[in-house]
């Protein structure tokens, strides 16, 4: 809180419940930034902070990943033989990442089986042991044909959140023991009840524990669905951050749906730190009785939704039709592309998605950037869109995916560029030189 001449804290995260004499307790973090007026120079002070907070390796931390759980098996399917197949169709895909949801492991979760729980899953000291039934072989065979076929194997855990965390220090050793064991360095973390302080520090000391004994080369997906849990502005400096549940099964997918958060955080949170869905739009056709249901979309529009984040094939690959495959030779381009994309301050620009709008994002480098346009169903050919760059501004854009062509043109006075795309529902990716 600002006024007049001061800059005071309110609220620093703990009462005096959390504080007890035999142990350190630490309240929120304070960070203070200066920078010239106007929004864009705001949000650029924003966005350069928390391009600080973590360090991006790309080989660790760009992705294109694959979760079995979007298609509501539930575990069902999740076995050794099933597996190896999802890898090799995510290889035809071009899927870097394949993550193996609730299921894999000994003990049941209440997801998976009616009288599975997460109470007292220390109870079972195999509980986080793969399946002996379903993984014979434990998951050595299934990391091995993953690095055959170079798609990564990853894997979702469900911290023990009885007594307030207490048993952290076992859930890290699980976790270090399947990167020990099968080199796994790609944790979903689902699940987290943080409704107090002494939970909140347990799970970061977990969290922190793992990463200091895999000298920092892993990545942990935070799950923040539901409940307290770390996410966009606290205890964000571990990996990358689980979105939203969206199913065709429930009809809770709608495409511009998905874009719309995206752009709406955009401005506030790194686009780079999110997982973006996408879904598998030949299911469930019977859920949907209007013009924005998945079917009406190109895949690979989809697939471009997710593009300025971290992209999330929603979906098992075996329940693909072969059109889908298409889709490869588009994730190819995307890859060379995608670490230099999330390397820009990503923003916002057009109008909020809403299924008729024209909309989509601008990152942004010292003499260089990317545009992804957006026509959603409108019955414009053409729409001049606002952006970050100044008035008078001369750029060169190159088509990169998508429809449209290559061109160059001279921002307006009005901070606008006009872009064309001659369908309904479709995409320009653009790289841009300052010129």
């Amino acid at each position: 809180l600002a006024s007049y001449g001061n800059v005071r804290v309110i609220g620093l995260g703990i009462d005096e419940d959390d504080i007890t004499a035999d142990r350190w307790t630490s309240a929120y973090s304070t960070v203070l930034g200066l920078f010239s007026k106007g929004e864009y120079n705001a949000l650029l002070g924003l966005k350069k902070y928390q391009s600080r907070i973590r360090k991006v390796i790309p080989d660790r931390d760009e992705m294109i990943m694959m979760n079995t759980w979007g298609d509501r098996g539930v575990g069902k399917r999740i076995n050794e033989t099933y597996i190896i197949k999802e890898l090799e169709l995510c290889q035809r895909l071009g899927v870097t990442h394949f993550q193996i949801d609730d299921g894999w492991q000994t003990g049941k979760s209440p997801a998976t089986t009616q009288n599975g729980s997460f109470d007292n899953i220390w109870a079972n000291p195999d509980y986080w042991k793969p399946d002996p039934n379903n993984f014979p072989n434990g998951l050595k065979y299934v990391v091995e044909k993953g690095e055959e076929l170079g798609v990564e194997v990853c894997i979702w855990f469900n911290p023990s959140y009885t007594d307030n965390y207490i048993d952290w220090k076992r859930d890290a050793e699980a976790l270090i023991y399947l990167n020990r064991q099968y080199g796994i360095r790609t944790f979903k973390i689902d699940g987290l009840r943080i409704h107090n302080k002494i939970s909140e520090e347990r799970v970061d000391s977990m969290l922190s524990a793992v990463a200091k004994s895999l000298n920092y080369d892993v990545v942990f997906n935070l799950d923040v669905t539901a409940d307290k849990r770390f996410g966009f502005y606290y205890k964000n400096r571990f990996g990358n951050i689980f979105l939203e549940n969206r199913y065709t099964d429930f009809g809770s997918y709608y495409p511009y749906w998905t874009l719309r958060n995206l752009w709406s955080l955009s401005k506030y949170v790194p686009t780079r730190n999110l997982q973006i869905e996408f879904l598998n739009k030949w299911r469930n056709r019977d859920k949907y009785n209007d013009v924005f249901a998945p079917e009406h979309y190109d895949f690979e529009y989809l697939f471009a939704i997710s593009m300025m984040a971290q992209p999330l094939a929603w979906m098992e690959a075996q329940n693909l039709p072969e059109e889908a495959f298409d889709l490869h030779s588009v994730i190819r381009r995307y890859r060379g592309i995608q670490a230099d994309l999330h390397k820009g301050y990503i923003l916002p620009i057009g109008d909020k998605p809403s299924g008729r709008s024209w909309t989509g994002f601008q990152s942004i480098q010292e003499n260089h950037g990317y545009f992804l346009i957006f026509r959603e169903k409108n019955a414009h050919d053409s729409k001049p869109l606002n952006t970050w760059l100044k008035p008078g501004t001369k750029i060169r854009l190159e088509l990169i995916l998508g429809k449209g062509e290559s061109f160059n043109t001279q921002v307006d006075e009005n901070n606008q560029i006009i872009f064309t795309l001659g369908a309904e529902n479709s995409y320009s990716l653009y790289k841009y030189v300052i010129i």
